[in-house]
């Protein structure tokens, strides 16, 4: 995977958790921070703010995966 498919797929889907990422590229959560970063320097990409969850009460995922990451035009 390279950086334009990571551009790629979130201008498609617009906002996606870094689970969706991981299930999607089959690559490390921490490699995809990385490239992620890319993005996020360049303006391209946010992260939505610590406490925005999934909206379910379930408290179950791994809030290190269900990090939200948006495209931005």
């Amino acid at each position: 995977m390279i950086l334009s498919d990571l551009r790629n797929y979130l201008q498609e889907k617009r906002r996606v958790t870094l689970n969706d990422l991981v299930l999607h590229f089959h690559v490390d959560a921490n490699a995809l921070r990385g490239m992620l970063g890319k993005w996020i320097s360049k303006g391209k990409v946010r992260i939505s703010p610590v406490g925005i969850s999934c909206s379910t009460s379930c408290c179950k995922c791994d809030p290190l995966l269900t990090e939200i990451y948006e495209w931005v035009e």
